[in-house]
């Protein structure tokens, strides 16, 4: 792969018998100028090793590499490389595609896909390709090539609860980028290395490689080992399995096999692409009819076992960021808020604020630990405050030295 100046041309990358992203072709290309020949895998490699915090990768027509460390988005200048054209950015694609009709085709038909892609003594990723302004762009986010562990995360020790647990759903909630992903890792690390259990993972794509330990895991991939989440969490029930580790509860049939395996005695694991404890479960009942959904909140009652939220929250001395958690946990009284619905004096919150005995917390109680810690700036913390008012409130008393933005109104 070539990268050249604007008035140069680059070879059309190679889709199959035609350019998905039908990219156009200049009329009276110009003689092109001496280019630097640097492939895909290279280019990455170099991203990478230039900043080893990086979390995602981003390659957009008329924009140089980008990369992105610690919440922050910034271009990456290699000698030779300028502004991305999108036969650049094709190229690119083509190049992570590889040989995968499936991915290829998906591209075609839906106008995005994803796939994994690993370079071998750098890291693995999460690649997803889709097309803009009938360009090409992708996303990639880099995937720690180490299983994380619940001291190199900082998990709340009450999470260790959750490797212990029989039977039931554990969900983890959270925006994406926010570490879900290597939160489920980490407890499924910890699982496999405590439990002789068979473990099962439906992933779109697989992301952490998980090896052999006490446990025996097997990893299947979306498309290439099942053509869905729900076919692939019906045949698991057939596995053996004592855990189920299922990447995303996407639709209606997916949750339902999910509480289906949780109702005969298996542990699921999953997540979604919620912000808070209360969000989560209602957007588990919304899924469903409204005639359905007082059966849903009964089995979901008895199902659940934890809602983990996370957000991830700059630190004060730019060293990075803060995970902070929302620990909703099944008792009888938060069953009973799930069964019955939230009303006024007994929601999910007030249940979360009242359990820290019982091992819950709650977003803006721990956002205000964390700012008298001195961990997190006052007003960057109201912006990723549930309610920036209370928040507010209860940081009143806060001393000069800490309440920078606490003044400004804080906006989500």
């Amino acid at each position: 792969m070539e990268f050249v100046h604007a008035s140069g041309t680059l070879p059309q990358a190679d889709f199959g018998e035609e350019n998905p992203m039908d990219v156009p072709q200049p009329a009276s290309p110009q003689p092109p100028e001496p280019a630097k020949s640097i492939p895909t895998s290279s280019l990455i490699a170099t991203i990478i090793s230039a900043n080893p915090k990086t979390s995602d990768l981003i390659f957009s027509p008329g924009r140089p590499p980008q990369a992105k460390a610690n919440g922050q988005l910034l271009p990456f200048r290699i000698q030779g490389v300028g502004l991305l054209t999108p036969e650049d950015t094709a190229q690119i694609a083509a190049d992570l595609i590889g040989k995968s009709a499936q991915a290829l085709q998906k591209l075609r038909d839906e106008g995005s896909c994803d796939i994994s892609y690993s370079l071998a003594k750098v890291s693995r990723f999460r690649v997803n390709i889709f097309t803009q302004r009938g360009t090409c762009a992708i996303v990639m986010r880099v995937i720690p090539s180490s299983v994380p562990t619940f001291a190199a995360l900082h998990l709340p020790p009450q999470l260790a609860e959750a490797a212990n647990l029989r039977n039931g759903i554990v969900l983890v909630t959270g925006p994406t980028g926010s570490g879900k992903s290597s939160t489920l890792a980490a407890i499924l690390n910890k699982i496999n290395e405590e439990k002789a259990y068979h473990i099962i993972t439906i992933e779109d794509p697989i992301e952490f490689l998980h090896a052999h330990k006490r446990a025996t895991v097997h990893q299947r991939e979306l498309h290439s080992d099942t053509p869905s989440f729900g076919l692939a969490l019906r045949a698991a029930l057939r596995q053996a399995p004592e855990v189920i580790l299922v990447g995303e509860m996407r639709d209606k049939e997916t949750i339902e096999v999910a509480l289906e395996a949780a109702d005969t005695g298996h542990l699921v694991f999953s997540t979604l692409h919620t912000t808070d404890a209360s969000k989560t479960v209602e957007r588990i009942i919304g899924v469903f009819p409204v005639s359905d959904q007082a059966a849903i909140r009964n089995r979901l009652a008895k199902a659940f076992r934890f809602v983990i939220s996370q957000r991830l929250v700059p630190r004060r001395d730019e060293s990075g960021r803060l995970a902070v958690f929302e620990i909703l946990k099944s008792t009888m009284r938060t069953r009973e808020y799930i069964e019955r619905g939230e009303t006024e004096g007994k929601s999910l919150l007030d249940a979360m604020r009242d359990g820290e005995t019982e091992g819950m917390q709650f977003f803006d109680g721990e956002l205000e630990k964390a700012i008298r810690a001195g961990h997190l700036d006052a007003g960057t913390a109201l912006s990723y405050a549930t309610n920036p008012g209370n928040l507010k409130l209860q940081l009143a008393d806060l001393p000069a030295s800490q309440a920078d933005g606490l003044e400004v109104e804080a906006h989500r």
